[in-house]
């Protein structure tokens, strides 16, 4: 299932298995726009993170933050990537920061399959500096320091997928989906 290539979606949806697809990266790296589409492919209903924590706390990200700070955010980021999960397969977008936890990450592995969508830093930049909605990201330091994770974080994801520099497609260093790590 390379670039370009056709997918086969009932391979596709045997080797999940009931899990969900959960795209995980930078903010920036095209888990929401990826994810619809997927979703569209796949027959599974689409669902981002971001958009069900701001619809229940009738706030956006940012004024979570201001507000109450990363803590907060992310612990409620936490309990509601949980209850998603819990709800039947989808494909879900993470926000920018989810997979840095371990609870959101073994939830994760238990239910679903993770894909790590990772554009090059450039256009990570181009992307998040269009927009003034990160609340993490207010210089190009700080998306420099985020955009690396550790190796603990890294081994956990499923799928790396890097977009290339000319396309918003996806390539995949993987072929299949597994279900082992």
């Amino acid at each position: 299932m390379g670039q370009g290539q056709p997918v086969d979606v009932e391979r596709v949806t045997a080797a999940l298995g009931g899990r969900s697809v959960v795209l995980i990266g930078m903010m920036g790296a095209g888990k929401t726009s990826v994810g619809k589409r997927l979703a569209a492919k796949l027959a599974l209903p689409f669902v981002d993170a971001d958009a069900e924590i701001e619809a229940g706390a009738q706030l956006t990200i940012s004024e979570i933050f201001e507000r109450f700070g990363e803590a907060y955010f992310r612990d409620g980021e936490r309990k509601v990537i949980a209850r998603l999960l819990n709800g039947g397969p989808l494909v879900l977008a993470t926000g920018g920061g989810a997979f840095m936890n371990p609870v959101t990450r073994d939830n994760i592995a238990a239910r679903g399959v993770s894909i790590w969508l990772k554009p090059d830093f450039d256009i990570l930049l181009a992307r998040v500096r269009k927009k003034s909605n990160r609340p993490l990201l207010k210089t190009a330091d700080r998306l420099r320091r985020s955009a690396g994770c550790s190796r603990s974080v890294r081994r956990s994801m499923r799928l790396p997928i890097s977009p290339s520099n000319r396309s918003t497609a996806p390539t995949t260093r993987s072929s299949t989906l597994s279900s082992g790590a």
